[in-house]
């Protein structure tokens, strides 16, 4: 009987030591070391991409919703993408996609994910927005005000999920759901938690935005991280520092700390001139982990395909543009449409590549896209 019960209590104590405790499991994997950081990005074609929506689509709401979701522009307009070598597109999810209808918002991202393969193209999800409209709803999204430069566009959460801790349940879900359905999905990129976190659209939206904002933002942001890596994914994650000086540790805002602190892979934005773009790269690159600039090109604002382009082929640092096809989102008008009155379409678009039929806006660009991404 004694040897039975000893064999019995060895083998308890090997099979527990193989299972993952349900601390580990809670836990969820750790960030990547910058060694295991820079092995994922050499496996990667270098990254060409654009921020994308389709023109028939005023906001993310309407991307995703099953009755506006328009898998036909989508393939046309990735194709458009593919001929000229973007091989990535950021595209931006929604918490209130997974309230309305979780099961059909995840077969549609598959949905999406199989016509982004077609064309060679992975995804870079985004999860939350701090950007635009406060009070997103879903249904029927309005109609584009004229000439404004992302007048539908909503944020996630919106502000009375953001003020609300009752809520954070709901939203835990939608990160672990979402990440866990696709954590070992090779067709992914990765996943951006959270844009630009604590933008205040004051610019757009003054007093109508939450005041102490970051407040709230600021604790989200970090446990929207631990959710994402609870779920194990094998792709990295990431937060986008977007404005400021990120040239050394103390200069950091809490906000910042945290995106660079908690991001598998570097990410920023920048829609100024070249030398500032260059600027910024180095300023990153002694963290010693992959450089990927997620949003860029702003004509008006002196940021150029021609400018910066080579900058980010030369230092192997990833480039996302803002636009791909003008359309309902109508970011060929520039972010000051909200205070200046435009009656007609700007004669230097602010952001896109293509018109609406797939002609490019200005074919060198084009050429250009292409011959970077050839060599």
């Amino acid at each position: 009987m004694m040897r039975h019960l000893s064999i019995i209590l060895c083998i308890s104590i090997v099979f527990a030591h193989c299972q993952p405790s349900a601390k580990h499991a809670e836990e969820g994997r750790g960030k990547w070391t910058a060694e295991q950081a820079n092995e994922w990005y050499g496996k990667q074609a270098w990254l060409v991409g654009c921020n994308y929506i389709p023109a028939t689509a005023i906001n993310e709401l309407e991307m995703w919703q099953a009755e506006s979701f328009d898998t036909a522009t989508i393939n046309k307009e990735l194709g458009w993408a593919a001929e000229i070598g973007i091989n990535t597109v950021r595209v931006y999810l929604h918490d209130l996609l997974w309230q309305q209808d979780a099961e059909g918002f995840l077969k549609r991202m598959d949905i999406f994910l199989q016509i982004a393969q077609r064309h060679h193209i992975k995804p870079l999800f985004v999860l939350f927005d701090s950007c635009w409209d406060p009070f997103p709803k879903t249904g029927r999204q309005r109609e584009p005000k004229p000439h404004v430069h992302n007048s539908g566009w909503v944020q996630s959460p919106g502000y009375e999920a953001l003020k609300d801790s009752t809520q954070y349940p709901r939203l835990e879900k939608y990160v672990k759901g979402v990440v866990s359905k696709f954590a070992a999905d090779d067709r992914v990129l990765g996943w951006d938690i959270w844009n630009e976190p604590d933008n205040m659209n004051h610019s757009s939206y003054g007093k109508v935005e939450l005041q102490d904002k970051i407040n709230y933002v600021l604790p989200l942001l970090k446990k929207s991280f631990e959710w994402a890596r609870s779920v194990h994914p094998s792709q990295p994650l990431t937060s986008a520092v977007w404005a400021g000086d990120w040239s050394a540790p103390d200069k950091l805002k809490p906000v910042e700390k945290v995106q660079l602190d908690e991001s598998d892979v570097i990410t920023f934005h920048n829609y100024d001139s070249a030398h500032e773009f260059e600027k910024r790269i180095k300023w990153l690159q002694p963290l010693g982990r992959p450089v990927i600039c997620t949003e860029y090109m702003a004509r008006g604002n002196g940021s150029f395909f021609e400018g910066s382009l080579p900058i980010a082929r030369q230092y192997h640092v990833g480039a996302y543009n803002w636009g791909l096809v003008d359309g309902k989102t109508q970011t060929k008008y520039a972010w000051d449409s909200w205070q200046k009155q435009y009656t007609a379409a700007p004669e230097l678009w602010f952001h896109e590549i293509f018109q609406t039929d797939g002609t490019p806006y200005r074919p060198e660009e084009t050429a250009l896209i292409k011959q970077l991404t050839s060599r």
